[in-house]
């Protein structure tokens, strides 16, 4: 590891944050320097908890302190303002998905940081899983052929889960197919090898008291033929825990009834469910999990065979039978992020999550919604491959 160490402020303090700042603290290159929040009393809690100072906002962060980084975890209607801030700052950022409602407020992203020469990063975390890179070598190998299909398939409560008003809003990114679909797009585009060419989507809006985009079904066409499937259902009845071995997506076993109840509390208030998004904040880190982290069901097929991820590492299934193969756990997929950000601020290697991969899988859930609104295929124009070999 370079020996440098980056300081980095930490803007927005929601469930992302809360997520990822254990992260950040435990990474021996990095050291949280300061937090921003404009609610008072959310920000100097947590700057107390960490024993950093706290700002209301990213300006009087940027102005109060040195740093080299930041990582933008605010709304996502802000990213792009605040992203603009920070390069002309001179720091490099680290962005939340989605990275911006609009295509043209993302590429002023991407734009503003090249000019700036700063690196900008998008905190894709579920591509991260070791299940999915260890596919990703595989698929890079030609052990089982051609890749020709992946389906990811999510069935969650989604939609029950404390929420502001923008994340249940298309317009604000908020909606399943941009706040979970960015993760399926991303998990599919990093096995498939990036170059996505066609999307047609259906999406769906099943409770009149919670209106929102909370399922969706969509085909991504790739380049070479290959297709990928998304299909992510948030309405928390059949779980899709039930298919990745009873595992959630934090790597712990899974738990029926405490998701029942989530779906049965929701009031829809907004003080309420502020209140209960922050308390659900405060729970989120658990420490180490048992088993790997299950985005539900990861199924990829290829000329000679098919693999799953599983709790454990992979599955593959072949005319020789199927055969289990054991991955190490290794951190969680924040730590994981963390540790892509820091290494191409050390320049050891360019990021594969960086703004242009994330304008990229944010075209997928643009022209997916734009599909489902129009009823036709849409053609995708700023689409990248993946660099190769994928590393962590």
């Amino acid at each position: 590891m370079n020996g440098r160490q980056f300081r980095i402020g930490v803007v927005g303090l929601g469930t992302a944050a809360r997520m990822m700042l254990p992260a950040i603290a435990a990474h021996r290159g990095m050291v949280l320097a300061a937090v921003a929040d404009p609610v008072t009393e959310v920000r100097e809690s947590v700057g107390a908890q960490w024993g950093v100072p706290a700002f209301d906002g990213i300006e009087s962060l940027v102005a109060a302190q040195h740093l080299d980084a930041v990582y933008i975890a605010t709304p996502t209607e802000l990213h792009a303002r605040h992203t603009r801030i920070a390069v002309e700052a001179g720091l490099h950022v680290l962005c939340e998905k989605p990275m911006a409602a609009h295509l043209d407020d993302a590429q002023a992203m991407v734009d503003a940081a090249a000019r700036a020469q700063r690196v900008l990063m998008i905190g894709h975390s579920r591509s991260y899983d070791a299940p999915i890179h260890k596919m990703r070598e595989i698929i890079e190998s030609g052990a089982l052929g051609r890749m020709r299909m992946v389906t990811q398939l999510s069935y969650t409560d989604w939609i029950y889960r404390p929420r502001r008003p923008d994340e249940l809003d298309p317009a604000h990114g908020g909606g399943v197919t941009y706040r979970q679909g960015a993760h399926q797009f991303d998990v599919i585009r990093l096995l498939a090898g990036g170059l996505a060419t066609q999307v047609s989507a259906t999406t769906f809006d099943f409770d009149a008291a919670r209106p929102a985009v909370g399922a969706h079904t969509v085909v991504v066409r790739f380049a070479d033929g290959a297709i990928g499937n998304a299909i992510y259902n948030g309405y928390g009845a059949f779980m899709s825990a039930e298919l990745s071995d009873d595992v959630d997506e934090g790597g712990f076993a899974a738990d029926p009834a405490a998701i029942g109840a989530r779906r049965r509390a929701h009031v829809g208030v907004h003080q309420d469910e502020i209140a209960a998004k922050r308390e659900r904040s405060a729970k989120m880190h658990r420490g180490q999990p048992p088993y790997h982290p299950s985005f539900g069901l990861t199924l990829v097929s290829c000329e000679h065979g098919d693999m799953r991820q599983s709790r454990h590492g992979i599955s593959i299934y072949t005319a020789q039978g199927r055969e289990d193969m054991a991955l190490p756990i290794p951190p969680g997929p924040q730590d994981m992020v963390v540790n892509e950000f820091h290494d191409a601020l050390a320049g050891l290697r360019a990021p594969v999550h960086d703004g242009r991969w994330g304008l990229a899988n944010l075209e997928v859930c643009v022209a997916a919604t734009e599909s489902a609104r129009s009823g036709k295929e849409v053609t995708l124009t700023r689409q990248v491959a993946v660099p190769s070999p994928v590393s962590h």
